[in-house]
């Protein structure tokens, strides 16, 4: 699975890959080995080479988690390919014309929030999407409406799926 994140206002991609021992994650090109044990609902502890940390993830928003690493609090957002777009700049947001809404990262669809015909108003919520235990609601770029709804609820999705098309 792969993940831009943002953390301090930087964006960094996040790789990771499930092994035999344990967890392969590249941040940033940087590997690193790391074994990983669940110590509660929304806590882990990690070892990552040869130190202990204890990490707690709370969701805030939708892609917006406070992420505890032994007693320090980081406020870290996840970057989605809709974040992405509309970070490229105004005409992303203002455009004309048909657009897809896309899953982030690999999935399950928990809520379908439109039909096909349905008029949106921009940054309405269209569909939830639950990925690494986070509900993530994908929302309108702008006012239109929804051409084609190619999900279903319990549906799982892959990176870059289609989700729901808008004009």
């Amino acid at each position: 699975m792969t993940v831009d994140v943002e953390v301090a206002a930087r964006t960094r991609t996040v790789r990771i890959a499930r092994g035999r021992d344990g967890y392969h994650v590249e941040v940033d090109a940087r590997r690193h080995a790391v074994d990983a044990v669940r110590a509660g609902s929304d806590t882990w502890s990690l070892l990552i080479g040869g130190r202990s940390y204890d990490v707690g993830v709370v969701e805030r928003a939708a892609g917006e988690l406070t992420v505890h690493v032994n007693g320090r609090t980081v406020p870290v957002t996840i970057v989605s390919p809709l974040r992405r777009r509309r970070r490229a700049g105004p005409a992303a947001d203002t455009g004309s014309g048909p657009y897809a809404i896309a899953a982030p990262m690999p999935g399950r669809v928990v809520k379908v929030l439109v039909k096909a015909g349905d008029p949106v108003a921009a940054r309405q919520g269209l569909v939830v999407v639950e990925a690494m235990k986070m509900e993530n609601e994908l929302r309108a770029l702008r006012p239109g409406t929804v051409r084609e709804v190619r999900v279903t609820e319990g549906m799982s999705v892959e990176a870059n799926a289609v989700l729901v098309v808008v004009d």
